[in-house]
């Protein structure tokens, strides 16, 4: 499924979510433009479990192993793998920002693909395969997203048989549908990675942590906004 854009209308611009979508479209094109280099960048900047338990055993401070929880976000493997999360973040980025506000938004999105990086680290804590993307940023901007505006359709395209149809789904069910998805592909990586003892290519469980993480975002801002509601009003 491939969202186009949600219905609901926004206050303001979305700077902050603008911004995040061409730094890692620049940072793309510098891994284009950089030929075999590319694969240095990855190493360095990219993250690795087994390094940000043992730093010391790849030659890494603890912090700079740690930085790499933020760097390796806003690398991406390959056109498709930035395309497919540019297009959900720009989607959905948005309506999280105009809720919580741009820079509650920044930091949102670096620790939400912090805590996703984490819960891969959880499942496969020895591998020292890097991994990249924005996905469990964009995973934690969903799960914000589907308690913020559980109201908002989704105008996507979806593949049937012999073409391409489109819809709005609501947000109640394309959200829910596109976590079960990451958590049934979680499962399978670990039922992989035992059978072959090769970590998948894909960091299923980040998604499934920055979403967690989103979603507990969300429910802490619909608190917020009841209470709001509720407060006795202020008359200056």
């Amino acid at each position: 499924m491939i969202p186009l854009r949600h219905t609901l209308p926004t206050r303001e611009k979305p700077v902050v979510n603008r911004g995040l979508v061409t730094a890692c479209v620049i940072v793309f094109l510098i891994q284009l433009f950089s030929g075999p280099a590319a694969e240095t960048l990855i190493a360095i900047f990219g993250f690795q479990p087994a390094r940000l338990l043992d730093p010391a055993a790849f030659h890494y401070t603890w912090w700079e192993a740690a930085l790499t929880l933020v760097t390796s976000l806003f690398l991406h493997g390959g056109l498709v793998h930035l395309f497919g999360n540019m297009i959900y973040l720009w989607v959905f980025g948005g309506a999280v920002e105009d809720a919580i506000g741009h820079l509650r938004y920044f930091f949102f999105f670096i620790l939400a693909g912090a805590i996703g990086s984490l819960t891969h680290t959880i499942f496969f804590a020895t591998s020292a395969i890097p991994s990249i993307g924005a996905s469990g940023s964009i995973a934690g901007v969903l799960g914000a997203f589907l308690l913020i505006q559980p109201r908002a359709r989704i105008v996507t395209v979806f593949p049937l048989v012999v073409y391409w149809a489109m819809a709005e789904i609501p947000s109640i069910v394309f959200i829910p549908i596109w976590f079960l998805m990451q958590f049934a592909n979680g499962f399978l990586s670990l039922a992989s990675a035992r059978a072959t003892q090769e970590v998948a290519g894909i960091a299923w469980w980040a998604h499934v942590g920055g979403f967690l993480f989103g979603a507990a975002i969300g429910v802490l801002w619909r608190i917020a906004q009841k209470r709001a509601a509720h407060s006795p009003a202020t008359i200056a």
